[in-house]
């Protein structure tokens, strides 16, 4: 695969450091101050066995399971702890209780995911259980389920059919067409001078007005650093 692929247009994975409160210390997004924000470092003994705590009181606690922010910062536990201990079978032993491999590698997944993604997670866009299965698929098919989940509307039952169905071989808009869903497909509304614009440039190339915005955008972000 070469650096010109479309599989390196941009970030399919995490950037930041695993455990770093990114999200979570945004108050734009959460609404807490960074400094609140709980941070994991998988290389300090004393943050990994808070991670280990966390963890193990997250798959415990039924009682915030509505609220995104506490599943990101569980996630964020379990990812810092897998790091930290080197395996998912270390680290649900490492937690101790009932908590599972499963269960760790799932919600590490979730830590793993791009920041766009995680963004709609901790603003209640995307449900964390449909994050999880987000999170199975790997590459640009990360961003398209994410995305189409977000644009479709699609119910957690839906987004983990799909997953399953990337995994086993299909693309995303494979998957999505097998439910009457197709990738690609954005509703917005734009000012009246655009939208004229828009149909008269389309008029004039003999073309589409999908066309001339998707030109238009595609050259926007091919200008963008």
């Amino acid at each position: 695969m070469t650096e010109d692929s479309p599989e390196n247009r941009f970030p399919t994975d995490r950037e930041s450091p695993v455990g770093a409160p990114v999200i979570r210390g945004d108050p734009s997004i959460t609404g807490q101050k960074a400094e609140d924000a709980v941070q994991f470092d998988p290389d300090d003994p004393e943050s990994l066995e808070l991670a280990a705590d966390t963890v193990l009181a997250f798959s415990q606690n039924t009682a915030g399971a509505e609220d995104n922010v506490f599943m990101l910062r569980g996630a964020a536990a379990c990812a810092a702890l897998v790091r930290g201990v080197g395996s998912y079978k270390e680290a649900a032993e490492r937690a101790g209780g009932d908590v599972t491999v499963s269960f760790i590698r799932k919600w590490a997944r979730v830590h793993d995911l791009p920041h766009a993604i995680r963004r709609h997670v901790a603003r209640g866009n995307i449900p964390p259980t449909a994050a999880k299965h987000i999170a199975r698929v790997s590459g640009e098919s990360r961003f398209h389920l994410a995305f189409a989940t977000l644009d479709h509307d699609l119910t957690v039952r839906e987004v983990r059919a799909i997953a399953t169905d990337i995994n086993e071989g299909l693309s995303p808009a494979e998957a999505l067409a097998e439910r009457g869903y197709r990738l690609g497909e954005l509703t917005i509304s734009i000012s009246p001078d655009v939208y004229c614009e828009v149909h008269r440039n389309a008029s004039l190339d003999d073309t589409l007005p999908e066309t001339v915005i998707e030109e238009a955008l595609s050259g926007f972000f091919t200008d963008q650093p």
